[in-house]
């Protein structure tokens, strides 16, 4: 029986439709797992269900009624409940006071009951594995006891649905089946819950159904077990692999300027971070593009931050033209010749609030200054060089970035980058986000440079643009390197074949 009906759902923002016509069931009981890459939609769909966003067009219904959550709060009074990947509670209350927040039991008197609060949180999370002194602070527990603290809340709530989002993202293998085992009892109970995760494993354990979303739109609902697993790959990237394999993938053919003779520009062994990053090893040679493949969540971005200097690392060595770096940190990373894009320009990127100029010549100002004392003739001798150079479209240098294109911000962002004349570029989803024609003249770029001879490590979603901008692909899963393609390997096939691998992750 549907507990849940999203029917038809559009949602706008200014210049992008996040959502159209998207429909969606949730049945009582049902696992359903909902996938898609980022920009899918996802995360705008599960911010209709819980009253963030209200739908332009279509309707949502809960329980055979039409619905209107006005907030969250609404839509968790109703028993629609959500878990984010980040964990949304109070760290410097008690973990107690965070299981109870709102609901806290009283006394006859009507004052707070703090002897039946503690017995009764360290009763509950002993279910889900949470052995700790509930009047400790919350946040002084690891990150994966917090997100089983706002589990546990979640469910408190008297929830028939509940909506998980990344929810093993911060877990240790053993709480990770805490966990299946908490999913198990919800589905015996009758209750829905919409699971958001990449990995492939998970999926395929625990959920029954399963919808794709690929750039807002649905792609393919259904009974989770009779999908492949290369199949759902092929879904959310937007590649059918019938017409990949009547076709045949044509494999990039080596335009770039790199020579396997010449020695490593930039040399990565052995990087190991946390639970993040396992035995990371590759190396660029001048000239080459190589591409780091696999889907969210495989330790791509984590890689590249981690050789940037932006993620710390428990072991392993980041090498330049043959010199190791030691400890890594930006600055130092900077220093050696390595330059990194982020994924998000608009939040660790571009500066919205200044001018192109000031966007261009802010990785490079103690360069361009003496005694404390910038030149500003030599910041627009460069802001002019870059700006022609990358084509880069503005009524002056004196515009705010923010005002630019997608595309045009794209470019500034480069533009800085290219200023610190780097040796490597670490190139983390260039094109994300910027219409077709600035995609091109952003990819056109790229291969200039690596035609120059700079080394670039190049990010992508999209599995063409990967295949065919890189010479070679190293393709993470779960952190791990789990396969190389090279040659007449790199092909649109081959990359799906080894992400979609049996232990793979979407």
């Amino acid at each position: 029986m549907p507990l849940l009906e999203v029917a038809g759902v559009t949602k706008t923002f200014p210049g992008v439709r996040a959502l159209d016509n998207v429909s969606f069931t949730l049945n009582e009981g049902e696992v359903h797992a909902l996938v898609g890459e980022n920009g899918a939609g996802k995360s705008t769909l599960i911010k209709v269900l819980t009253g963030v966003y209200q739908p332009d067009d279509g309707e949502v219904r809960f329980r055979d009624q039409r619905v209107s959550f006005g907030t969250p709060m609404d839509a968790q009074k109703a028993g629609i409940s959500t878990i984010y990947q980040e964990v949304n509670l109070i760290p410097l209350m008690s973990v107690a006071h965070n299981l109870f927040l709102g609901r806290e039991p009283r006394t006859r008197f009507g004052t707070l009951d703090e002897r039946r609060m503690n017995r009764e949180a360290a009763d509950i999370l002993r279910r889900y594995g949470v052995t700790t002194d509930v009047r400790r602070q919350l946040g002084t527990l690891a990150l994966g006891a917090q997100q089983m603290v706002a589990l546990a809340r979640a469910v408190m709530i008297d929830a028939r649905v509940v909506i998980m989002d990344e929810p093993t993202s911060s877990l240790e293998p053993r709480e990770v089946e805490t966990l299946f085992g908490v999913i198990r009892d919800l589905h015996a109970q009758g209750i829905g819950i919409v699971y958001v995760s990449h990995r492939l494993d998970e999926l395929y354990q625990i959920c029954d159904a399963v919808t794709i979303l690929r750039d807002g739109q649905l792609v393919h609902t259904g009974q989770l077990k009779d999908l492949e697993r290369i199949r759902l790959v092929s879904l959310m990237l937007g590649r059918d692999m019938s017409e990949v394999r009547r076709e045949g993938a044509t494999a990039f053919s080596g335009e770039h300027t790199g020579s396997e003779q010449a020695p490593p520009v930039l040399k990565a062994t052995g990087l190991n971070s946390r639970h993040k990053l396992h035995d990371i090893s590759f190396e660029v040679r001048p000239g080459e593009v190589v591409g780091l493949g696999g889907l969210l969540g495989a330790g791509r971005s984590e890689t590249i931050k981690a050789i940037g200097g932006a993620y710390p690392l428990d072991a392993g060595e980041v090498e330049v033209d043959g010199r190791p770096l030691g400890l890594l940190t930006t600055v130092r990373a900077l220093d050696a010749g390595i330059a990194i894009q982020p994924e998000d320009r608009k939040a660790e990127g571009i500066i919205a609030g200044l001018s192109v100029r000031e966007n261009i010549a802010l990785a490079i100002l103690p360069r361009l200054s003496r005694l404390g004392v910038v030149s500003e003739a030599k910041i627009d001798k460069v802001v002019e060089i870059y700006m022609r150079r990358l084509r880069i479209k503005a009524s002056s240098p004196d515009q705010r970035v923010g005002d630019l294109s997608g595309g045009n911000q794209q470019k500034v962002l480069l533009a800085r980058l290219l200023a610190t004349q780097p040796k490597v570029l670490l190139l983390d989803e260039p094109t994300r986000g910027i219409d077709v024609g600035a995609k091109a003249e952003v990819q056109s770029l790229i291969d200039e440079l690596a035609a120059e001879g700079l080394g670039v490590v190049l990010v992508s979603s999209d599995a063409e643009e990967l295949i065919e901008g890189a010479d070679r692909v190293v393709v993470l899963r779960d952190g791990v390197v789990v396969g190389t393609l090279t040659g007449d390997q790199v092909t649109t096939e081959d990359l799906l074949d080894t992400i979609a691998a049996a232990g793979g992750q979407a």
